[in-house]
């Protein structure tokens, strides 16, 4: 056995997304088809579920696994009813990849528009419940411009309601 070289494996970042899923094997397929995704490894348990599996998606990686019930209490959005995060993705053509993710089965909510901020920005659902942006920065601005583009924004908005 060799020591590591590093505490953080080579290829991969200080965060990197776990996602759960129903299904990693489809899982897998989907995200080659919608994000250009190579799979780095996969790991199956026995009965064929997918303990873990690599992906790395341009220049980041993410993991994924089959749910797995009982004390971990690894759940998929599917099975919680809803998805608590959104994995950002930047790529050169924003509305060129939310296109073939959703021709490969995503659905859209958003689709890409020029933001505030400076990003074409869009948004989709995968087949699995994880939601994802898709993103092309357009604009490099200053925080006071955003601020200002914001408040443009946002006076045109109904306002929203916190939620308890």
């Amino acid at each position: 056995m060799t020591p590591a070289k590093s505490p953080i494996p080579e290829g991969l970042h200080t965060v990197t997304p776990h996602l759960v899923v129903k299904n990693a094997a489809q899982a897998i397929e989907f995200y080659k088809k919608a994000f250009g995704a190579q799979e780095r490894s996969r790991f199956e348990m026995p009965g064929g579920t997918i303990g873990h599996a690599e992906l790395k998606i341009g220049d980041s990686s993410i993991f994924l696994a089959d749910e797995m019930p009982g004390p971990a209490g690894a759940q998929s959005p599917q099975s919680v009813g809803s998805s608590t995060c959104t994995l950002n993705l930047y790529v050169n053509d924003a509305d060129k990849l939310f296109e073939q993710a959703v021709n490969a089965g995503g659905k859209s909510v958003m689709p890409p528009a020029d933001m505030f901020w400076g990003d074409r920005y869009g948004t989709l659902t995968d087949p699995f419940g994880h939601v994802w942006s898709i993103a092309t920065h357009i604009e490099d601005l200053t925080s006071e411009e955003i601020g200002q583009r914001a408040q443009e924004f946002f006076s045109k908005m109904q306002p929203m309601q916190k939620t308890a």
